[in-house]
């Protein structure tokens, strides 16, 4: 979990009253975050003839980007104490009615093709708020941005640059401008041999490094303002005197880049002069139909079952209190017209982690207080559960190969291409097997499509032990099917092999019997109406081959490598 550090005497004043440490402990806890650690109690480093002032470090769930920062800490937690309502985030116009815009030029497809971005007018910033604003930017881009490979986030002084503003893809060496707090110009080749060894930038080199074209951002006097995800240009920096913050945000995932820049606007509208507003940008671009306005503040609608919250609570609150509890937690909820066991929920832009009721139910347990939860016995809440079948059918098999002498291993679902196919003289179609996009090694480029590979690798690992060798494995292999959503399937398979001075068929014969006959599966003869099958494998030498049918469907193979 993230780490957050605030000033302890800034935030006791926002909350309103001065907290011991136990005190701000149990706060925390009750609000599900940590306090780590309170620097009031320890020796702390003086700079310049003056102590560091006393900082808590709070721990944040994973969850709540919303809270990477103090503006975002000490806003929940007056809201969850009553001393402050749910900000009302609003979109306003700018005053001379025309909105700012971002043109996305096609090319930007091939390195990150989506952009968001946003005005806060009027701001004011002081030292302490200055650095917030940055921190959170370092945070979100640590956390929710994957360290800048998903989103990165650029951000101006709006009165030293002009729009309308483009995104374009161009190659390094077309690329010339004064970087962030540097003297001398210089294009995208020379920047990425400057930075290399610069300690906090040049782990976000490799990103766009090796591409043939770099993203940057224009304004409309082609004032570079940033080289996104790298850094951003010396003449657009902000500073405690800046009014007026042009934010653009450039991503490769599209539900990401909107997150971010709702958090961050979210965070420090409440420093403009119009509290809670944000001015709206333009994002113009065709070619990919993503043309819209960002960012949208339009808080999420959904309803939650009252007797799903009650029953997993062990409560049994009423409509009203149920949304009593979720004011606390920064929601609007009203009982639902529809139904009385719903209630209508307006979720906060802030919250992208709520996907379902049971995250709005962990709310109400949290606003109601973990400690007054009923205690109850664990059949009142817990569950036995079941296995899935497939599951359970695997476990049988695994049960009985073993218990037949055979040992299991575990080979990796990753192999080269060559291990499951070429190996085993098969063709790839091309239709049969997931292709990892850019694999590290050339041992591992696809997802299995059978289990032998693994099990011939393993037997080629131990030929130095004692023969013979009876391994088997019960895993899954996946093929391509492009009817499915995700484009694949996994299928659970049973391979078994024998190693040893002669063939061994009778012996896995043997193996693959056992199994049938506790599976309770008939025994089919060809005088049943199997001739005819088609039993070959490219990838056996056909001495002795023999199919296993269920249902008159070969199921599997058996055969002498």
């Amino acid at each position: 979990m993230p780490t957050i550090s605030v000033d302890k005497a800034e935030l006791f004043e926002a909350l309103g009253r001065e907290y011991t440490t136990d005190e701000f402990d149990d706060l925390c806890f009750e609000f599900g975050i940590e306090l780590d650690e309170d620097t009031s109690e320890s020796d702390r480093p003086t700079v310049n003839g003056k102590q560091e002032p006393a900082q808590l470090k709070i721990e944040i769930p994973a969850n709540r980007y919303d809270m990477l920062c103090f503006e975002g800490i000490s806003l929940m937690l007056n809201i969850f104490l009553g001393r402050k309502s749910s900000p009302n985030y609003r979109l306003v116009a700018p005053p001379n009615g025309e909105l700012e815009a971002i043109t996305v030029h096609e090319e930007t497809f091939k390195i990150r093709p989506y952009v968001s971005g946003a005005v806060l007018r009027n701001i004011k910033f002081t030292q302490e708020r200055y650095e917030s604003f940055i921190a959170l930017q370092d945070k979100l881009h640590q956390n929710l941005a994957r360290q800048r490979t998903l989103v990165s986030i650029g951000t101006h002084d709006l009165d030293t640059i002009e729009g309308p503003f483009s995104y374009e893809a161009l190659q390094p060496k077309d690329i010339a401008f004064v970087p962030l707090n540097q003297k001398n110009s210089m294009n995208g080749i020379e920047l990425m041999k400057f930075y290399e060894n610069d300690k906090h930038l040049a782990r976000y080199l490799p990103i766009i490094r090796d591409s043939p074209v770099y993203p940057v951002v224009y304004d409309s006097k082609r004032t570079v303002c940033s080289l996104p995800p790298i850094i951003n240009g010396n003449h657009s920096k902000i500073t405690t005197k800046t009014r007026n913050v042009f934010i653009e945000i450039t991503a490769t995932d599209r539900t990401k880049v909107e997150i971010v820049n709702n958090i961050l606007v979210a965070m420090f509208s409440q420093y403009t002069d119009e509290q809670f507003t944000v001015e709206p940008v333009k994002i113009v671009s065709k070619h990919n139909h993503e043309s819209r306005q960002t960012p949208d503040l339009t808080p999420r609608e959904t309803q939650v079952e009252i007797s799903y919250i009650n029953d997993c609570c062990d409560l049994s609150l009423s409509a009203e209190e149920i949304c009593k509890l979720l004011k606390r937690m920064s929601y609007t909820a009203n009982p639902s017209k529809a139904s009385k066991n719903l209630i209508d929920v307006h979720i906060p832009p802030t919250r992208a982690d709520i996907l379902h009721q049971c995250d709005i139910m962990e709310d109400v347990a949290i606003a109601y207080g973990f400690n007054r939860l009923p205690r109850s016995f664990p059949s009142k809440s817990g569950t036995v559960a079941q296995p899935l079948m497939i599951n359970k059918l695997g476990d049988i098999i695994r049960l009985e190969a073993a218990m037949a002498g055979w040992s299991e291993v575990m080979p990796l679902i990753l192999c080269s291409h060559d291990e499951n196919f070429a190996w085993l003289n098969r063709k790839d179609d091309g239709n049969t097997a997931v292709r990892l996009a850019n694999p590290k090694t050339a041992e591992y480029q696809i997802v299995r499509t059978s289990l032998l590979p693994g099990l011939l690798k393993t037997i080629r690992e131990n030929k130095h032990h004692s023969v013979p060798i009876k391994i088997f494995e019960v895993s899954d292999v996946a093929f391509k099917d492009m009817s499915l959503e995700r484009k694949s399937r996994n299928e659970r398979h049973f391979a078994a092999a024998w190693y040893g001075k002669s063939s061994g068929f009778e012996v896995v014969h043997g193996l693959m019997d056992r199994i049938m006959l506790m599976l309770k599966s008939a025994f089919i003869t060809s005088e049943e109406g199997l001739e005819g099958k088609d039993m070959s494998n490219s990838a056996y030498w056909i001495e002795e081959v023999d199919g296993n049918f269920v249902d008159l469907n070969i199921v599997g193979l058996m055969s002498v490598v």
